[in-house]
């Protein structure tokens, strides 16, 4: 739809809606092979317009709050950063008190101090940032590669235009402003003569510094407990048992134009167990965890199609066996079995439209939308295997025969089938290329469109998944780091506003036990309140981003320990040189010292 200028969508889009509304109902009118909640949700349907510059791809949908939890991670670790960086300029401008003092004893202005400190603060951030868009330069395709889909390769601009460069330069100088304001400052602020008589009061600056480092630790403790969420969710979907094995398993998607009868797609089979290193073959209309199927509703005993549907796959007689999904009970198809005379179900399906009773032998009826319905006979029960979506739960499945009775089945000449393969050799894809010349071989109407394992149809469900893991580990790694430099920072800095008073204690005779103590107990309390303030930022995120998360409970054990553990061993680390270092300070020295 191509809307006039100034002319507003939603109008439009309540007009259509009617217009649609209208057609279902005309549509539906007299309907009686739909049930009437079925029918009430069919009428329930909106008619939605999104901006045609936004694209027909679902990947908004898919990876828009994906990538927007990223963001916040990125938030965070910039934040971090930010006041590490604030934390270590003011330990510098502390250090060169006495340089300041001196500049202002000779005649210099608060201003120039300032803008010493500040063009300091700028030549860090320019530097940082030229390193970041070279990272970026090379991380952007590197993270687009790992969401592309060979079905649905992705095709994105990323050019570095104005609104990238004008991003970067209003970051720049809003980091600048803000966390080197305050060194800045303090710098410039010194008081020449109490300096140079030994120096001012250092307490203020600590528990600044200290308030800094509780920040640092809260946003990094909310980066890990979050990450930690991501990673164990890849692994949960990852790690869950599919129902069938995909070891070893190619997939070979064929076509034909035009559609060819079932005897046609059997020779193709024929031709590949004939190839070496080929265990077995199957087909079917489709692969499993491919991401679409085909559904319709159930009838029993002539009653009513039910709300809920099952998915139905065509399969050919040892599909099961070379799936490697077991039969629990009644028999395989064989070759003189016929779509829609009888149907291998699966536990799914028998738990939720025969109530879990015995189900071979047992009958019921495909209900199409048109109102037609086809008698099937139960004559198998399958274990239950995920049919197309590894997020969701097994859903009732109907195996059916790919071969059709005369004049009784739907099926008729397909123009499309997938013919799985399980090798004898650990790589699948070293036949790929004989099994393509052997399809073409038995017509020139056949030809491969796709030849993919299924290991690799099984990944692509988890692509969201594995980037929020890797992302956000990478953002983890990077925050843990940056929050140990902002510790042995003030740790160093803290040590070398009390080397006389600790090399004084240690002449009085002072144990290695109380040192460790003195040198650690002022960043302890900032440490602990950081940490509790992340968990409660932490458990309050998790409400936002439920829906990435599966089989993930934030408040599971391992979930709340795993980032206090990480920031005691990273503090611990970061104390470890400050404390080394106090217990080797010379007292003699520190007594001679002026």
């Amino acid at each position: 739809v191509i809307l006039k200028p100034n002319v507003a969508a939603e109008p439009i889009r309540q007009k259509l809606a009617a217009i649609s509304h209208a057609f279902e109902v005309k549509r539906l009118n007299g309907e009686t092979g739909l049930s009437a909640e079925t029918l009430k949700n069919v009428l329930a349907n909106q008619v939605l317009m999104t901006p045609a510059h936004n694209g027909a791809s679902g990947m908004q949908q898919n990876y828009g709050r994906a990538l927007t939890a990223l963001a916040a991670l990125v938030l965070m670790v910039l934040l971090i950063a930010c006041a590490n960086v604030a934390n270590l300029m003011s330990a510098q401008a502390a250090a060169r008190a006495r340089e300041m003092a001196l500049r202002v004893s000779i005649g210099a202005g608060r201003g120039r101090l300032i803008q010493m400190v500040f063009v300091e603060s700028a030549l860090l951030a320019i530097a940082s940032v030229v390193v970041g868009a070279l990272f970026a330069w090379w991380s952007a395709p590197f993270v687009v590669s790992m969401i592309n889909s060979p079905d649905d390769p992705v095709r994105l601009a990323l050019p570095a235009d104005w609104r990238m460069l004008a991003f970067g330069i209003v970051l720049t100088l809003s980091v600048v402003l803000l966390f080197g304001l305050l060194p800045a400052l303090r710098a410039s602020s010194v008081q020449p003569a109490s300096v140079l008589k030994g120096g001012d009061d250092p307490h203020s600056r600590r528990r600044v510094m200290r308030a800094m480092v509780a920040a640092q630790v809260a946003f990094c403790f909310l980066v890990l407990f979050i990450a930690g969420l991501f990673v164990a969710t890849f692994r949960r979907l990852s790690n869950q048992p599919l129902g069938f094995s995909p070891d070893r398993l190619l997939v070979l998607q064929v076509a034909s134009h035009p559609a060819q009868s079932q005897v046609y797609w059997d020779q193709v089979a024929d031709r590949f167990r004939a190839v070496p290193g080929v265990e077995r073959v199957a087909q079917a209309g489709w692969p499993l965890m491919i991401g679409y199927g085909w559904n319709d509703s159930i009838s029993l005993n002539g009653g009513p199609p039910s709300v809920d549907l099952s998915w139905f796959l065509g399969i050919s007689p040892g599909w099961l066996d070379t799936m490697k999904i077991p039969l629990l009970d009644g028999r395989d198809f064989r070759n003189s079995d016929a779509y829609p005379n009888v149907a291998i179900v699966n536990r799914a399906f028998a738990r939720k439209f025969l109530n879990d009773e015995h189900p071979v032998g047992r009958f019921f009826e495909k209900a199409d939308d048109d109102g037609k319905r086809q008698r099937m006979q139960v004559i198998g029960l399958a274990r239950d295997a995920f049919y197309s979506d590894v997020h969701e739960t097994n859903r009732p499945v109907v195996y059916v025969p790919l071969h059709t009775a005369d004049g009784s089945g739907s099926l008729g000449p397909l123009d499309e089938e997938s013919f799985i393969v399980r090798t004898s050799s650990s790589n699948p894809l070293a036949l790929a290329s004989t099994l393509r010349q052997e399809v073409s071989r038995v017509s020139a109407e056949f030809h491969v469109s796709n030849i993919r394992t299924q290991q690799e149809i099984d990944q692509a469900q988890t692509i969201r998944e594995r980037l929020l893991a890797m992302l956000a580990f990478f953002f983890g790694s990077v925050a843990l780091v940056l929050a140990s430099i902002g510790l042995y920072g003030v740790l160093n800095y803290s040590l070398l506003q009390r080397e006389r008073e600790l090399g004084i204690r240690l002449a009085l005779g002072a144990r290695a036990a109380h040192i460790a103590h003195e040198v650690t107990a002022g960043i302890v309390p900032a440490v602990l309140l950081g940490a509790i303030a992340g968990l409660a930022l932490g458990l309050a995120s998790t409400r936002w981003i439920a829906s990435l998360l599966y089989q993930v409970k934030p408040t599971d054990p391992a979930m709340l320990t795993i980032p206090w553990a990480i920031l005691l061993l990273t503090a611990t680390f970061a104390a470890v040189p400050a404390v080394l270092r106090a217990l080797h300070i010379d007292p003699v020295a520190m007594l001679r010292a002026e």
